[in-house]
């Protein structure tokens, strides 16, 4: 059976999401403390004020973020596969390094053989 995670968290209140820079510092920091396998990291900055999106290729799969700093918003996907990464503290870095007010947050179980 194969399994892995995939959290999708709403980060509200940020600050810094129109700073390539600060964006990809918490991608990286996301990967690390996951302990996941970090590829490539890409980035598209949209231009002076706007958003970032960007992509934490990882062995064990991605970290994404697209950004909205006119409404101090972050959408955020971490999907890792396997047991053994901390997606928890994966989030934690992302919001405590875009300094987020809020966090919501939805789990799905993904991969095959997965009971019904």
């Amino acid at each position: 059976m194969y399994t892995g995670t995939h959290l999708l968290a709403d980060l509200s209140g940020c600050s810094g999401l129109d700073d390539a820079a600060r964006v990809e510092l918490a991608l990286r920091e996301a990967v690390a403390a996951a302990s996941a396998t970090l590829l490539d990291v890409r980035l598209h900055h949209f231009g002076p004020g706007q958003g970032v999106t960007g992509v934490a290729l990882l062995a064990e799969s991605h970290i994404s973020i697209h950004t909205w700093p006119e409404h101090g918003y972050a959408a955020v996907d971490i999907f890792l596969c396997g047991q053994s990464h901390d997606l928890d503290a994966a989030l934690a870095a992302l919001s405590t390094r875009l300094e987020a007010g809020r966090c919501d947050e939805r789990r799905v179980a993904r991969g095959y053989g997965l009971p019904d």
